[in-house]
């Protein structure tokens, strides 16, 4: 079987991700936040607010990454069957008897090919929708943590 050289078959999500560090990132800000001094308001609580918040973009991204990667593989999987199944119908009507047996075969063919290319729409569009789904839950959850953190301290502060 010949290497796959499509590169987003063969692109490593965790390569990526272990060059993008949130905790450095919120470090950074804690940095950036610390120069100011803001009465009442806990500095320390925020920048762990934006960190944990930073963590779950970078989690969401993962997530949404490791989804397309599967779609990729999915959709190059899906066009290697395509083309071993359409080289060994290619085969089989040269075999044929009769133009008529021929064009019957054809037709048999396309009604198969048509049905197995509607399922593998609806399969990739629902990976394409389950990946979407988990990344805007992780997103939507840290969200709502997010504001209920900010109302605590917004309270707090009084």
């Amino acid at each position: 079987m010949a290497k796959n050289s499509n590169p987003f078959t063969n692109f490593d999500v965790t390569k990526v991700m272990a060059d993008f560090n949130p905790s450095k990132l919120a470090e950074e800000f804690s940095k950036a936040a610390g120069q100011y001094k803001l009465p009442g308001m806990n500095m320390e609580a925020i920048v762990d607010s934006q960190k944990r918040n930073i963590e779950a973009l970078a989690a969401a991204n993962k997530t949404a990454i490791e989804g397309m990667q599967t779609i990729y593989r999915r959709q190059a999987e899906i066009m290697r069957q395509m083309m071993d199944q359409a080289t060994a119908a290619v085969e089989q009507f040269g075999k044929s008897g009769t133009p008529q047996e021929v064009a019957a075969k054809q037709a048999d063919f396309l009604k198969d090919a048509y049905g197995k290319a509607f399922a593998n729409m609806r399969e990739l569009a629902e990976l394409a929708t389950k990946s979407s789904n988990e990344a805007c839950e992780t997103i939507n959850s840290r969200i709502s943590e997010s504001l209920d953190e900010m109302k605590s301290l917004a309270l707090k502060s009084k």
